[in-house]
């Protein structure tokens, strides 16, 4: 299917991330001259597991958006990831000492070519590509970020799934020692997640290993992550250890947890409210003003013939 080019961010309509990252080195350093210790600053995000902090980016402008992006102050404070807490603002500190290294993906089920890949390696098996997308939640919140990364499908080419495959199922790591949220019980852990093969295929769906240029930040979901930018967020599961190609529709987390509220599609639809709020308006990270939400959210032209004859009210 042809994908619609648009044309570039302006550069005028971008933070200004050389700013913020400065602010942040002067904290760092006021906060060691005074002692702190370990109390580092929110925000700051650990680097030492990493062989490197810049990613060395080889495509840009293919997926991009005429709208300003999210800061990366906004992007990087402001996240769910449940398995280090319910709380929005605290991943980032609470993340602060997550292992990224060593790390590795695990392919598996109804492929020809299995293999368990070092996240290292794998990173380096393709060019890595800037995709400025929508990322929506469902908790009515929204942003517009530059991920780093590399098309899952391009994976799947490589791997070579048998036509047993029907669904691609992904699983966060299982640590409860470096994951404090893993230890509570309001998921079955490990987060489990998943897609229909041609979702999975779609030259949309990215796995996303950076942001803004740089490794991708713990509290973002350090090392590796899917993000499939016409599904809310939930779908796009973080620090991901299993690829798994099966038969049979995954039992994914949030399903299993409450189905009446979360469905297998998660696809963005202003017209079917989640059970607790409405979901035909969102709020951009960082401004004031509610906008209305966008079928697909904003992607229907791409992936709208993928539900072609489907009840979206009810495979939700």
């Amino acid at each position: 299917m042809l994908i619609k080019r648009v044309p570039d961010i302006k550069s005028s309509e971008i933070t200004d991330k050389t700013l913020y990252m400065n602010r942040r080195q002067f904290i760092f350093r006021t906060a060691t001259m005074a002692g702190v210790g370990l109390a580092v600053p929110q925000l700051l995000f650990s680097t030492a597991n990493h062989p490197e902090k810049k990613l060395q980016v080889k495509v840009r402008g293919k997926y991009r958006l005429e709208e300003k992006m999210t800061s990366f102050k906004n992007a990087a404070s402001y996240n769910n990831f449940y398995e280090f807490s319910t709380g929005k603002e605290d991943i980032d500190r609470l993340s602060q000492n997550f292992r990224t290294r060593p790390w590795t993906v695990s392919v598996e089920g109804h492929v020809k070519k299995p293999k368990t890949y070092d996240i290292d390696d794998l990173i380096k098996m393709f060019p890595l590509e800037e995709r400025v997308y929508r990322f929506r939640c469902v908790e009515a919140w929204s942003m517009v970020v530059p991920w780093i990364g590399f098309p899952l499908g391009d994976l799947m080419k490589i791997v070579e799934p048998t036509s047993k495959a029907k669904y691609v199922e992904f699983t966060t790591l299982y640590d409860p020692e470096m994951m404090p949220g893993q230890r509570s019980r309001i998921l079955d852990w490990p987060y489990v997640e998943g897609l229909r093969m041609d979702e999975a295929s779609h030259p949309l769906t990215f796995m996303a290993v950076g942001m803004y240029d740089e490794v991708m930040p713990n509290q973002n979901g350090a090392p590796i992550r899917l993000v499939v930018p016409w599904k809310y967020g939930f779908k796009s599961i973080k620090s991901i250890v299993r690829i798994r190609f099966i038969e049979q529709m995954p039992t994914t987390s949030w399903v299993k947890a409450i189905p009446r509220e979360y469905g297998f599609y998660a696809n963005v639809n202003p017209k079917v409210d989640h059970p607790r709020w409405s979901q035909s308006r969102e709020r951009r990270l960082g401004e004031f003003r509610k906008k209305k939400t966008k079928i697909f959210n904003g992607y229907a032209e791409q992936v709208a013939y993928l539900y072609a004859g489907m009840d979206l009210r009810k495979f939700y």
